[in-house]
């Protein structure tokens, strides 16, 4: 594989017994094409409001093609993000997307290059982590992502769960028009940014996201719906939900669908009066909600949770970049005083032994490089997997991934590495 001038030499890639590919920036006018090849590579089919959201959103100086003469046959993009992590700062990141080969380009080395060239310019862009959501798991970790977030999908039977309205009468329930309530919305879930690591500030155009609901994409269900929590003196937003339902009719009567697409609240009163909303509508018989995190309070406040029918899924992949820099923008559980040392095939600049210490959730941490002995030893991948704290460094060791090499080092890196709340990916991008 041949370079044009503005990409590295490093990412050259394994194809050159094969026809001449060159891999370069994306130009406005190419995207397209570039796009087109992505949905072969997916075998999707987009709507028109789908693919025009996506390409109003694509940052064209952070794409990447791959062409073989006037033919695009791989990609992959990014996104300029800041992501929250534990102690509430937001942390650039680069979101990684669009990541795709043409089934005749495949196992020629061009998704290789591809992460290669990618990694080589958020690293020298400063970013300390690349963050995605992965098609097909597998294929990251090679690459040092790690899994970080899970997210928790739900069915409901309306006849055998409920959740309880507060009592105090403090809860206005009002549903609005959707356009017209978001930029309330917006404001509150960049509120609540900060408060869950995992979740991504929405960049400007981001808010029409949540909003997309082509006809061709419902299946049967209404337009999207939205029901706005205030409080009931001074009208300030507490929470709110987006939803659609559908009709369904059997013989024994009414058996309607409410999916669930955000529901998002700043006050417990309000999250359950929302929830009990959703879940008293008439003519429907199940509510469905496909991404919660894994610790939402839905779990304690319905009636039955054995009901509550759930599947868990993989989200969010995490790739520390650089690993100094982002040990020292999180804060930690307990205190820390350890070296950890790092392997890093495919950013070797990561590899080596960090001495990490901070004394609390309260203060910072620092993480600088250091020539004392390890204490505990972990791939990057298995670093990323830990780093937003919802997984735990001591089961990664169960699973003989992570090696502790002074005793007592796994069980205090465990402790400072979790957190108070599990770490979510709101949306996919």
């Amino acid at each position: 594989m041949t370079q044009s001038s503005d990409a590295r030499s490093s990412a050259a890639g394994s194809a050159a017994d094969h026809d001449v590919l060159s891999l370069r920036t994306l130009k406005a006018a190419e995207w397209d094409a570039w796009y087109d090849a992505l949905e072969v590579a997916f075998g999707a089919d987009e709507s028109p409001e789908r693919r025009g959201l996506w390409q109003a959103l694509t940052e064209v100086d952070r794409s990447l093609g791959v062409w073989d003469g006037d033919l695009a046959v791989g990609g992959a993009g990014a996104y300029s993000f800041r992501v929250a992590v534990p102690g509430g700062a937001l942390l650039p990141a680069a979101g990684v997307t669009m990541v795709g080969v043409l089934p005749t380009h495949r196992r020629r080395g061009v998704l290789t290059a591809l992460m290669r060239h990618q990694l080589d310019e958020v690293h020298e862009r400063g970013e300390s982590l690349a963050v995605l959501t992965a098609s097909e798991p597998a294929i990251y970790g090679r690459y040092g992502y790690g899994l970080a977030t899970w997210k928790l999908g739900v069915s409901m039977e309306r006849a055998r769960v409920r959740v309880e309205r507060p009592e105090d009468g403090r809860i206005r329930l009002r549903l609005a028009d959707p356009v017209t309530a978001s930029p309330a919305c917006e404001r509150l879930y960049g509120e609540l940014v900060p408060l869950r690591p995992g979740m991504v500030a929405r960049l400007p155009g981001w808010e029409r996201l949540p909003l997309l609901d082509p006809a061709s994409e419902r299946e049967g269900h209404t337009p999207l719906q939205c029901v706005l929590a205030e409080d009931r003196v001074n009208g300030t937003l507490l929470g709110f939900a987006r939803y659609s339902t559908r009709m369904s009719w059997e013989h024994a009567g009414p058996a309607g669908e409410v999916r669930v697409r955000e529901l998002l609240a700043s006050d417990p009163g309000a999250r359950a009066a929302l929830w009990a909303y959703l879940l008293d509508l008439d003519l429907t018989d199940t509510v469905v909600a496909a991404n919660l995190p894994v610790d939402d309070p839905l779990l304690h406040l319905v009636s039955d949770p054995r009901r509550l029918r759930s599947q868990l899924s993989d989200a969010l992949f995490v790739r520390l970049v650089e690993v100094g820099d982002a040990l020292r923008s999180r804060h930690y559980a307990a205190p820390v005083d350890l070296v950890l040392e790092v392997t890093d095939e495919f950013c070797p600049w990561n590899t080596g032994r960090w001495h990490l210490h901070a004394a609390g959730p309260e203060k910072p941490a620092a993480c600088e490089p250091t020539e004392a002995p390890a204490e505990l030893a972990l791939p990057v991948r298995e670093l990323g997997s830990a780093y937003l704290g919802g997984v735990s460094l001591a089961a990664l060791a169960a699973a003989g991934l992570v090696r502790e090499l002074r005793p007592g080092a796994l069980a205090e890196a465990s402790a400072a590495f979790g957190w108070a709340v599990a770490p979510w990916l709101p949306h996919n991008f």
